[in-house]
């Protein structure tokens, strides 16, 4: 089935303003989509961060859409509702995978955003394919230049490979600044463990072994970069990195975030992704 009629099939589904579909990246292999206000001309695409999918971003989807966005979310091969194949976990591959979506949909003139390693897999996409079609980066407590040190990786590969939910609670016990309820947390937890275990593990290798110190001067849209400063998972100093090797970036601090100020200051994060896009 053709991309359009598979949407004109899920509009009646969904009624016409979320929809949600697979789109084939590779042989055997879809990604997930969701998609809210399709007939919106201003389209967001929302990369996730690891381990979780695109429902991190339930308070943007929430808001932005009334605003008059397309709101996009992609789950990464192997994360969220996604198909989850033991290969592909690499930059390159992930970055074609979001170029095979991009056509898919047909979209042009569209602003990306990356959280913490779905920041990597943008800096690596606007590299890697000319930043084709986006107008507009938005990096959210991106994992770039570097993702994990050694001695991290090793300890989350050790806790993946035997406790994974114990791993993820710990994940989450670091993630936020602010005090989170434990239903939150348990959601949160959740997210993490719908990946599969062997994308889980190959993406904390990823992290560990790419860096992406040459991919930084090739980008030429316009770059947001936002950071909590009290990031444990990613240190503010690498956004202050981002800002320096980016042209034409902006680096805006969070002052009361750690690693998810997509939710612990979603109204002024939601303000200052609206001012930006346009």
């Amino acid at each position: 089935m053709c991309i359009s009629l598979r949407i004109l099939v899920l509009k009646t589904l969904y009624g016409g303003n979320e929809m949600g579909y697979f789109v084939h990246v590779e042989t055997g292999v879809k990604l997930y989509v969701e998609d809210i206000n399709p007939e919106s001309s201003k389209a967001i695409v929302f990369l996730h961060g690891w381990p979780l999918s695109h429902k991190q971003f339930e308070y943007q989807f929430n808001v932005l859409p009334a605003k008059g966005y397309r709101c996009i979310g992609i789950d990464w091969r192997g994360f969220g509702n996604s198909d989850k194949p033991m290969n592909g976990y690499h930059y390159n591959r992930l970055a074609d995978d979001i170029r095979a979506a991009v056509g898919a949909l047909q979209l042009d003139n569209f602003t990306l955003v990356g959280h913490s390693t779905g920041g990597a897999i943008a800096i690596r996409y606007m590299s890697r394919h000319n930043g084709y079609g986006v107008s507009k980066l938005i990096l959210v407590d991106a994992a770039a230049p570097i993702g994990f040190t050694e001695e991290t990786a090793d300890q989350l590969l050790h806790e993946a490979s035997n406790d994974r939910p114990k791993m993820m609670r710990d994940v989450t016990d670091t993630f936020f600044f602010q005090y989170i309820t434990e239903p939150f947390s348990d959601w949160f937890v959740q997210l993490g463990l719908q990946a599969a275990g062997w994308s889980t593990k190959s993406v904390i290798m990823m992290l560990r072994d790419e860096k992406l110190y040459h991919d930084l001067p090739k980008i030429t849209a316009p770059a947001l970069i936002v950071h909590g400063i009290h990031d444990q998972v990613i240190p503010f100093a690498q956004a202050q990195e981002l800002n320096q090797k980016i042209k034409n970036s902006q680096l805006v601090p969070f002052q009361y975030s750690g690693h998810g100020l997509f939710w612990e200051e979603r109204e002024k994060f939601n303000r200052i992704l609206t001012q930006f896009v346009g």
